[in-house]
């Protein structure tokens, strides 16, 4: 049938309009639901299309309900028409961070902290229009305390979205029957999408959690993570939760994050055995976090191992009881755990009592688990003390799997002083926590921390990050500071809380002044003063490398109070050279070589002038004495040799940097730069062709006037001009930016094997000179007047460069 009439209802009432012809009432009828459909794309369309008179889709229809090319989907259509519907004004910031700033970062994760500013209307709009967009995957709220509107507009787009996949609602002030709510919501879309859930820090209690287990039963495709820590769950909500992810076989195939974190008591009742059952199962899950849940270890290690094996990379179980039994016996499904697991990345025990033959159990199956490694494993806080000391002297070096070991408050103390040369001896430890295990005299601290030197100080030693932290230290800090100019291994250091005061402080610039290896320096806590940031920032004029400083706020602010002008002048001048780091990370080559020439030969040339001077004198003292001509020709060799090595190191430098400054490398790279500039031109070429080409396909008539108006050459030969490449782009690349890291380092391993062969050479000429004076003392021995002087004591080896 043809009609020429249309009637309109809206809120005031129906409005009947009447037209001249068919044809007339259905461009206003294909128009309205155009307009309907750009403002509220997933909608339903009003009424059916009529198959006589299909829709003109394309691009520039005027009755196109097409937003495959808006931006971030219509969502800024979309807003400005539900505004405009509530008589609202539409607040430009919004769609110009939408359109703009998450456009531009393909960011599709809604986060109402972008426009917290906005007042609780303003911000529902906002949210309302994410109901009927298709783009945006994700809404978050982190720290930000949502109003009634806000939250009625939440589990609006909840029930109506089509794409919302992931909900985010961390400390947003929701009250106690939102999770109800929020299961009403579900249970009203059709198919909801919602893969992700987090509610954090809010009251979702046990019947809140009742009604969305009940809507977890009938999700098609389950939750990929679910997060609800510090939620207050209680044994009834854990129970209902239990059942449905038993009872969705989607839950076992796609839940890979689970976190029920900080819900005090939640597994200490019965009704935690569904869990331990769903855990038990095999499973998808890679996070697991149950700290502060009254968890039983002991128990969901069991569970675990019959389900988690395969895939879990993370595990927090940080204080909770090892068991709710009075069992002696340690079951074995700890080591079995430990020792078949293959994917395990992150394990945290922290603040757990682990008994000593369940921390024998966690190495051994560690020991035996070949399949593992940088594993990061937190026992601190655990109450170790001198049983949990002896089980890691005994079993630690044979594990590999362990990269990072936090050990701090464990009560070790006088243990350390055997502890730490174990924890030495294990090359596969890259990152190590000592803090709060220093509570012992004076003279033993001091032993203690000689073993941490000696630990860092090993040529082989594998460490890369070292924390002290709250060890309250205090002057022996210096200790330790001192050894940080010449180590060559850590990257990373954590002296806070230890009160070494401004002489620590002092300690610490000197060793910054020549240590080119510490990236991150974190010293917090430790009574500094103006003074002793002045001293920092005075050595950081000459550190290249240190790229991160942890903001000291608690000595800053002391400091700032009593000299706010000197504070706030030492600590600028700290971060500018922190940035000056970071933009470029390496020590000036003249620089590096007067660093590792004075650490390195240094104490060596004192030595090797005292040992020649003495070695002389024996050879004036026996000028000719038939019996030693030998030794004398050795010594006069040697002390030709001595002579020689002090300008040895420098010598070797300075080849090194001549041979690599013309070198194969950068005889390659030249011939290289060449044909990467040819390439780039036939690169830019194609590229000219292809727009050129797609422009003349969409647009060819414009552009043939276009052509028509730039004259010879054409818009093709103007567009040329503009992609000439900057001059000298091949060459600089390769040259200036690969050429010079790849000099760069060369030039450190070049110094590296400098330093190994100065080393191998002073330390042969000062066994050899020792070997001749020995020589000549006992030639001397039976001459009248002997020989001035005695051979020095052996020294060992001279320092090593670090």
């Amino acid at each position: 049938p043809q009609f020429r009439q249309v009637r309109v209802e809206t809120e005031r009432g129906p409005f009947p309009l009447v037209f001249a012809c068919p044809e007339a009432a259905a461009r206003l009828t294909r128009a309205l639901g155009a307009a309907l459909g750009r403002a509220l794309p997933s909608a339903p369309p009003p009424w059916p299309r009529p198959p006589e008179s299909p829709l003109d889709t394309s691009p520039t229809s005027e009755s196109s309900a097409s937003t495959g090319h808006s931006v971030c989907g219509g969502f800024s259509e979309t807003y400005a028409a539900l505004c405009d519907y509530n008589g609202v004004s539409c607040r430009e910031e919004v769609q110009w961070d939408v359109d703009t700033i998450y456009h531009a970062e393909d960011n599709r994760e809604f986060n109402l902290l972008d426009f917290s500013h906005l007042d609780s209307r303003d911000l529902a709009l906002a949210v309302s229009a994410l109901a009927y967009n298709h783009w945006f995957r994700g809404l978050s709220c982190r720290d930000l305390r949502l109003g009634g509107e806000v939250v009625e507009q939440v589990l609006h787009a909840v029930s109506r979205s089509p794409s919302l996949e992931e909900l985010v609602l961390d400390n947003a002030g929701l009250k106690a029957d939102f999770a109800t709510r929020l299961a009403a919501a579900l249970g009203e879309h059709p198919a909801p999408p919602l893969r992700s859930l987090v509610l954090a820090h809010g009251p979702v209690d046990d019947r809140g959690l009742t009604a969305l287990s009940q809507r977890f039963l009938l999700l098609p495709g389950g939750l990929r993570r679910l997060s609800l820590p510090h939620a207050g769950l209680g044994p009834r909500g854990l129970w209902a939760l239990s059942r449905a992810l038993g009872s969705n076989p989607a839950f076992r195939s796609r839940l890979q994050h689970l976190d029920l974190s900080r819900n005090p008591g939640l597994l200490g009742a019965p009704d935690g055995a569904g869990l331990y059952s769903f855990l038990a199962q095999p499973n998808a899950l890679l996070h697991l976090d149950l700290a502060s849940t009254d968890c039983a270890v002991d128990v969901l290690f069991g569970a675990l191992l019959h389900g988690c094996c395969p895939r879990l990379s993370y595990l927090n179980v940080a204080r909770n009881t090892f068991s709710h039994r009075k069992a002696r016996e340690t079951p074995p499904t700890l080591r079995q755990f430990f020792c078949s697991a293959f994917a395990l990345a992150h394990v945290s025990l922290a603040g757990v009592r682990v008994p000593p033959e369940a921390l024998r159990s966690l190495f051994q199956g560690l020991a035996a688990n070949t399949r593992l490694s940088d594993l990061h494993l937190d026992l601190s806080g655990c109450e170790l003390r001198s049983p949990g000391a002896r089980v890691l002297r005994e079993l630690l070096g044979g594990v590999s799997a362990v990269g990072s070991l936090d050990l701090s408050d464990n009560g070790f103390d006088a243990d350390l002083l055997t502890l730490v040369p174990v924890l030495g001896k294990n090359k596969a430890l890259k990152h190590l926590w000592l803090g709060k295990n220093f509570n012992v005299k004076a003279r033993t601290l001091e032993e203690i921390l000689q073993k941490l030197v000696q630990m860092i100080q090993e040529e082989d030693c594998s460490l890369q990050s070292l924390s002290v932290a709250d060890s309250r230290l205090k002057a022996r800090t210096s200790i330790l500071v001192n050894a940080l100019g010449s180590n060559a291994c850590l990257a990373k250091v954590d002296l806070s809380g230890n009160l070494m005061e401004d002489v620590g402080a002092k300690m610490l610039a000197k060793a910054l002044q020549i240590n080119s290896t510490l990236r991150s320096l974190t010293w917090d806590r430790n009574n500094t003063t103006a003074v002793g940031f002045q001293d920092v920032a005075r050595a950081m004029q000459s550190n290249y490398t240190l790229t991160f400083m942890a903001l000291p706020l608690s000595d800053l602010t002391a400091a700032y109070r009593s000299a706010p002008e000197r504070t706030d002048a030492v600590w600028q001048k700290i971060q500018w050279c922190l940035l000056r780091n970071g933009r470029s990370p390496k020590v000036p080559p003249d620089q590096a070589l007067r660093l590792h020439r004075g650490i390195v030969t240094s104490t060596a040339e004192q030595m090797l002038c005292r040992l020649s001077g003495r070695v002389q004198a024996a050879a004036r003292g026996l000028r000719g004495h038939p019996g030693a001509q030998r030794d004398l020709a050795d010594a006069r060799e040697l002390l030709r040799e001595a002579r020689n090595a002090r300008s040895l190191f420098p010598s070797l430098a300075a080849l090194g940097r001549v041979v690599a400054g013309d070198g194969p490398v950068r005889h390659l790279l030249e011939a290289v730069a060449g044909d990467v500039a040819k390439a780039v031109d036939k690169e830019l070429q194609a590229v000219l062709e292809a727009l050129v080409g797609r422009a003349a396909q969409l647009c060819p008539r414009a552009l043939g006037a276009a052509e028509g108006r730039w004259g010879a050459g054409g818009c093709g030969g103007a567009a040329a001009q503009r992609l000439l490449p900057p001059p000298g782009l091949a060459r600089g690349a390769l040259l200036e930016q690969a050429g010079q890291r790849i000099h760069h380092q060369l030039g450190e391993v070049t110094l590296a094997v400098v330093t190994f062969l100065t080393n191998a050479v002073v330390e042969e000429l000062l066994r050899e000179l020792r070997r001749v004076h020995r020589a000549l003392a006992q030639h001397m021995a039976g001459t009248p007047g002997g020989i001035g002087g005695s051979p020095p004591p052996a020294a060992g080896r001279p320092p090593q460069q670090h």
